[in-house]
């Protein structure tokens, strides 16, 4: 049997109805495609969900920051390569590249993940998953050009912009509010006209506490640089859940 590499390497399409008014990819669909890269790649090395929830764990995403050159447009073929850089005893840190066969680069992305306990939903001990088998699949020597995420900053002063309900279609598997239904929320809160003269150049997102359907979320936003934006995400209690970061081109 061929030896897997310690990069998966998996091929998406930009489909027509996953595109913006621009006919270029939403950023959302994007962080589909490397949530399920990322699967893909865990599972077929024996650290996946599919195992993990026989021993009821689950990973979830920590942290999440893309930093794109394009979008690809409709009907592009392109790949999400991706790979573990590191992991601790509760964190991993896995990253992204997105570029089609003819070595076209269109960015990168770098994430953190938790392991959780599906029952206490507390984090557990990475580690202890068969033997530590996760470190046979790190990959230090490729090299992913962009910056971690980092803390994202924000002052007492942010403005309010709304709050939103839950509902059945923002829950994910985990029985959460779905990671990248959040990077759509958060990406709703500028208008139609600003996107037909500004694109994303790099989005951050960091989880911070979980919530589930029925909750009420509220938008905070603050502008941090030129074209720079921070957002803060808080459930029914002022209870924070996300913040994001967010950099615009003109």
């Amino acid at each position: 049997m061929e030896k897997l590499s310690k990069i998966g390497k998996y091929e998406f399409m930009a489909e027509p109805f996953h595109c913006d008014f621009s006919g270029r990819l939403f950023m959302g669909h994007l962080g589909n495609h490397m949530l399920n890269a990322a699967d893909f790649h865990s599972t077929d090395r024996g650290f996946g969900m599919k195992y993990l929830m026989t021993i009821q764990r689950a990973w979830v995403l920590s942290r999440l920051a893309i930093e794109m050159e394009e979008m690809p447009v409709q009907y592009t073929r392109f790949n999400v390569e991706t790979w573990v850089e590191g992991a601790m005893r509760y964190f991993t840190n896995r990253n992204f590249r997105i570029a089609d066969d003819e070595g076209k680069v269109y960015g990168y992305g770098r994430s953190i993940w938790a392991m959780i306990d599906t029952e206490s939903r507390q984090p557990t001990d990475i580690l202890a998953i068969n033997d530590g088998s996760i470190c046979d699949w790190i990959e230090k020597e490729k090299e992913c050009p962009v910056a971690k995420g980092g803390r994202v900053k924000m002052s007492d002063s942010a403005e309010f912009v709304r709050t939103i309900d839950t509902f059945y279609n923002d829950v994910d598997i985990n029985g959460h509010i779905n990671s990248v239904k959040y990077i759509e929320h958060v990406l709703d809160l500028w208008s139609l006209e600003w996107y037909k003269t500004h694109n994303i150049k790099r989005f951050e997102i960091a989880y911070v506490a979980e919530a589930h359907a029925g909750d009420k979320l509220s938008f905070y936003r603050e502008q941090t640089a030129d074209n720079e934006y921070c957002v803060r995400i808080c459930k029914d209690n002022d209870t924070e859940v996300v913040r994001s970061k967010i950099v615009f081109v003109p």
